[in-house]
């Protein structure tokens, strides 16, 4: 068993409920923790055995562009288009919003959604 992560995706995207934020977008971090079965992998040092990480990227990218009311709707497309790829046993995901528009100081707002296998 091995985790794959990717932190740091950095995307635009017109995800939230208030006007201005589907109107104007705005920035995004997600983070993909990945549980999978890295044993064979770990022998044939072959791609084909493991979970590609350029993929999910690109998973990020192509769920993120879909606009949602809120942030937990990608965070859970994300973990439900990884989940069922070859060799994944468990997907965490967080998306943080940064800089939404709201009077408020914090350091940070995010959900974070799981799956498993």
């Amino acid at each position: 068993m091995g985790l794959i992560t990717v932190e740091g995706i950095r995307v635009f995207a017109f995800h939230g409920h208030l006007p201005e934020e589907k109107k104007l977008g705005g920035h995004f971090i997600v983070n993909v923790w990945i549980e999978a079965d890295t044993s064979e992998v770990e022998k044939t040092d072959d791609l084909n055995d493991t979970v590609d990480y350029v993929k999910i990227i690109e998973i990020v990218k192509e769920q993120m562009a879909i606009r949602s009311n809120m942030i937990e709707n990608p965070a859970k497309r994300i973990v439900d288009t990884i989940l069922p790829l070859n060799k994944v046993q468990k997907v965490t995901v967080e998306v943080e919003k940064i800089q939404p528009p709201i009077d408020a100081s914090f350091d940070k707002i995010s959900v974070t959604s799981q799956g498993e296998n």
